[in-house]
């Protein structure tokens, strides 16, 4: 079937098409929810609400651009949300109080492979990593970042500046 197709299905709540909704995109997905979180099983409930989303908005989708990149900006918010609901954002945002889709065969640097920059992304507290990921990953500029998660521009540069600052030792300088 072609994303048209899937999407037609999906909007006749076909359960074919949604099942092969999900299984078209929910590994790339997944692998945008897993940067957000700590944990494998809040990444996989954030993936949920995030279809569950998909599903009941799916009308709204109207092909103007890529199926998969509509679906993408539903994966980051619903994990924006968790983190927002969960208030973790706001206790690690505070500047005073605060000191992917990859590839497996990505490499940053030598041998220093997607997985092992995964790992390392996701020790960064979580005020970092998330406004890391909205930058350097999905591409939002630092004023977007602001209004997503209500914070100051300033904070959103500061918080990816400190996020860089905490890879770059965290990353040994043989593998960079």
């Amino acid at each position: 079937m072609t994303d048209e197709q899937i999407v037609q299905g999906c909007i006749n709540k076909n359960p074919i098409a949604q099942q092969q909704l999900y299984d078209k995109f929910s590994k790339k997905m997944m692998g945008i929810c897993v940067r957000y979180f700590d944990s494998r099983d809040e990444a996989e409930d954030v993936l949920q609400n995030g279809f569950i989303s998909v599903f009941a908005n799916i009308n709204s989708f109207k092909g103007a651009g890529s199926l998969e990149g509509w679906i993408r900006k539903i994966m980051v918010n619903s994990a924006l949300t968790n983190i927002r609901r969960n208030k973790r954002f706001k206790q690690n945002v505070d500047i005073e109080s605060v000191e992917f889709s990859l590839s497996d065969t990505t490499s940053y640097g030598d041998d220093y492979g997607a997985k092992e920059l995964l790992r390392v992304i996701q020790t960064l507290p979580i005020g970092f990593r998330t406004v890391f990921n909205l930058h350097a990953i999905e591409g939002y500029n630092h004023k977007e970042i602001g209004e997503m998660l209500g914070i100051t521009e300033g904070t959103s540069k500061s918080q990816y500046s400190r996020a860089k600052l905490h890879l770059q030792k965290m990353i040994p300088k043989d593998k960079k």
